[in-house]
């Protein structure tokens, strides 16, 4: 008759214990990978989007660009306008509201999908952000006029 020794079931338990908790927390890297790479999309510059238009196909992604001034076109809740990069530019046919800020000239980011692969076709766009520089610079103020005397 052989003696076992007590200590090693708690040893094995904890053993078991950890090699779970190391196997889920692989899992749920997985998971969490193949949920946010889902959500992601991507962003742009008009000149990459061009380039690459046949291999995007109709898939969403961010086109990044300045609106081209006098191309903006009103049509109430739908607006055309053109889109460049400096070295390329594309039609965008917006659905929806716009950002109060959106103008001529102003750069932005317009999410949506190519309508069609083929060259010349539009950009059809359900969102716009505005594009603005990472530094905040506050308004000018004049500290040498003095206030009118009450």
């Amino acid at each position: 008759m052989t003696a076992t020794n007590p200590s090693t079931k708690p040893k094995r338990a904890r053993y078991i214990v950890a090699a779970s908790g190391c196997v889920l927390a692989v899992v749920a890297v997985i998971v969490l990978t193949i949920v946010l790479s889902e959500n992601v999309v991507y962003f742009r510059t008009v000149s990459e989007a061009v380039k690459d238009r046949k291999s995007q196909g109709t898939g969403r992604f961010r086109l990044a660009g300045a609106v081209v001034p006098g191309s903006i076109d009103d049509h109430g809740r739908t607006v055309q306008f053109e889109l460049t990069d400096g070295k390329h530019t594309v039609t965008v046919v917006h659905h929806g509201d716009r950002p109060v800020l959106f103008k001529n000239g102003i750069p932005v980011l317009c999410e949506g999908h190519w309508s069609a692969t083929r060259a010349g076709a539009p950009f059809d766009s359900d969102r716009i952000m505005i594009k603005h520089g990472s530094e905040y610079k506050p308004p000018k103020v004049d500290t040498t006029k003095k206030a009118p005397a009450a």
